[in-house]
């Protein structure tokens, strides 16, 4: 089974194409574009192709970064998902930054509990905790760092992500912490292999953990439908 994976979910506008039978990647572009990504996904994703000898046609399933990460970004990657899932009659997996960062830590450091936690602003974490084999004890959510601190405190365990070092300085040198990836988002190929090892099911939805900051003006509309 041939399987596209993208990621927009932070400044990269990603995409592998990755044989799954053989487990191997056969193309890939990645664009460090902070913004733009409704603009350039197309053309990232033929360029991956073309350096695979692949055709959308020749597609199986679609992987696709769900967040938590830039809400635009997240909404380009998982509407793209979708549509090539409808058109293509595919299935199409979704991926969080998240589970796809602690799986990059243990793949660099062994099987351990990890906290994968990113920066939210207002003094806000994007975080949840991963055992040894990738399942979620705490789904992930929004915490203060005092929380993902008393986290961290809780057992031996690694951290990763944006917020990682954050935390790791709060937490003090006596706790035995490890250090995974301090990006805000995997490696694209990593998105391939977990979408390649999941089981299809719901089509994928992005991860907002925070409500958008615009809110709809509630006299104005109010007004309107006295009219």
């Amino acid at each position: 089974m041939i399987l596209l994976a993208i990621d927009c979910a932070a400044s990269l506008c990603a995409a592998s194409v990755h044989d799954v039978d053989a487990g191997r990647e056969l193309g890939r572009c990645v664009r460090d574009l902070g913004k733009g990504h409704a603009e350039h996904l197309m053309a990232v994703i033929d360029e991956a192709l073309e350096q695979a000898g692949k055709a959308y046609a020749d597609l199986g399933r679609i992987g696709v970064s769900t967040g938590p990460g830039s809400f635009t970004g997240v909404r380009v990657g998982v509407s793209a998902a979708r549509g090539f899932s409808l058109a293509l009659k595919i299935p199409a997996v979704g991926v969080t930054t998240l589970e796809a960062l602690a799986y990059e830590t243990r793949q660099a450091l062994g099987p351990m509990k990890v906290q994968a936690a990113l920066d939210a602003g207002r003094e806000e974490l994007h975080a949840a905790l991963y055992d040894a084999n990738g399942k979620a004890l705490r789904e992930p959510a929004v915490l203060s760092l005092a929380e993902a601190v008393e986290i961290a405190s809780s057992a031996p365990m690694a951290l990763a992500g944006t917020a990682a070092q954050s935390i790791a300085n709060a937490v003090g040198v006596d706790k035995a912490l490890q250090i995974g990836p301090l990006a805000a988002t995997a490696d694209i190929g990593t998105y391939a292999r977990l979408a390649a090892a999941k089981q299809p099911g719901d089509r994928p939805k992005p991860l907002y953990l925070r409500a958008p900051d615009a809110k709809p003006q509630a006299g104005f509309v109010l007004a309107r439908e006295q009219k």
